[in-house]
């Protein structure tokens, strides 16, 4: 009986190292909110204290994956894509093959890892998806999905950070038939795969909904937003773009039984609400501000804030009319928000510490970010009190915690 209880306890203490916790794209709920506490509220003039920088992770714009151990990061070098690992320290770990990157424009890496428990999964710009060991690299399986799926790649190369969940990993390879798959996380194998509208992948990292009876799957293609069963496949619902735009790079919000989504080409911001159970959806209002592509945006109680693609400025969005309701001049870039604050870092390099006020904006501090190379489309990551920002080659951290 001894050894039996033995046993149980440690089949139980293997399952639950299995699952793990997630660390992904954009924090806990892919929604840019980062649940720090204690951070600086005024940062020096020449911005806050960089503690350590590593030049050499390789042509890139994924963001880095923290842990409460290390830190992810995929990077290109000659072509071949490497996940790099990190301690929380900043010393260099090891790196590990993970498949092609993309070489024909904005060359690089562009997805960000995914961490659960001791497992790493990662997708390359030419559809490589694959799971390594987050203790030393070691690859478990690898598939490409242009091969295995008929997968379309498209013109930016494929950007998709992937979506884990329990036992499964979803991924978009785009391909008329095998268009959305669902893959044992554990050996690579199909559980299902959906049809969709057979259209090609559109840049989205999926996002997952729990609701009580199942949970749903929500991603675009090139012209359509995607509703599907996380369990099965099964197309729920969709809604179509009005104009055509191929550049959905940001993940949907899904808060209080609304869906908002953001994008460009005539689009803008939409909130769409949805039934008890996900399984339809209703139209509640669209602005033409907002028109973000890939810099995500941020829900702040009935505001939802994130900069515009047409009008290079911040923007406040009422959730509730849809109505522009504050402006702050500071560039497009990308917004994520911590400890009452928000964070946008913008495509001149330039990050902004803003107080989002109960009804202004302002911006409190910034700082020109020098090192590194090429554009600054990576999202910026907080966790326990540093700000990592990962410019092309060079990852930086900056501490970003109140000193006692």
């Amino acid at each position: 009986m001894k050894n039996l209880s033995l046993f149980a306890l440690l089949l139980i203490l293997f399952s639950c190292n299995q699952k793990g916790k997630v660390s992904q794209w954009r924090g806990d709920k892919r929604d840019g909110i980062y649940h720090e506490n204690n951070l600086l509220k005024q940062w020096p003039p020449k911005g806050p204290q960089l503690v350590w920088e590593y030049e050499g992770i390789g042509n890139g714009y994924g963001a880095p994956t923290v842990t409460s151990e290390k830190i992810f990061v995929n990077g290109e070098i000659d072509s071949t894509g490497y996940l790099f690992a990190f301690d929380l320290r900043g010393k260099f770990l090891w790196k590990s093959q993970y498949g092609k990157e993309w070489m024909k424009n904005y060359i690089g890496s562009r997805s960000t890892p995914t961490v659960v428990g001791d497992l790493v999964y990662v997708n390359s710009g030419m559809g490589d998806v694959t799971c390594l060991s987050a203790i030393d690299g070691e690859k478990k399986w690898s598939l490409n999905m242009l091969e295995k799926f008929q997968g379309k790649n498209i013109r930016f190369g494929y950007s998709q950070s992937l979506l884990v969940h329990e036992d499964l990993v979803y991924c978009a390879p785009g391909g008329e038939e095998d268009n959305v798959v669902a893959l044992n996380r554990f050996t690579g194998e199909t559980v299902w795969t959906s049809k969709a509208v057979g259209e090609i992948s559109a840049y989205c990292s999926p996002l997952l909904i729990p609701f009580e009876e199942h949970k749903l799957l929500v991603t675009f293609s090139d012209d359509a937003l995607l509703g599907m069963d996380a369990k099965t496949g099964e197309l729920l619902w969709t809604h179509k773009q009005k104009k055509g735009s191929d550049v959905h790079g940001n993940t949907p919000i899904f808060d209080n039984g609304s869906l908002y989504y953001a994008t460009a080409c005539g689009n803008g911001l939409v909130k769409l609400s949805l039934s008890k159970d996900g399984t339809q959806i209703t139209e509640v209002w669209r602005s033409n501000d907002l028109d973000n592509v890939q810099g995500g945006f941020v829900k702040l109680g009935d505001r939802l804030i994130g900069s515009g693609q047409r009008k290079r400025y911040l923007m406040s969005v009422n959730t509730n009319t849809g109505e522009l309701m504050d402006t702050l001049t500071f560039d497009r870039g990308i917004t994520i928000f911590a400890d009452d604050m928000i964070y946008c870092y913008n495509e001149k390099g330039e990050m902004g510490l803003i107080h989002p006020g109960p009804e202004k904006m302002k911006l409190v501090s910034s700082f020109k970010v020098e090192n590194g190379t090429n554009e600054h489309f990576a999202h910026p990551v907080i966790h326990d009190g540093i700000l990592y920002i990962r410019h092309g080659n060079a990852l930086l951290a900056y501490s970003v915690r109140q000193k006692s």
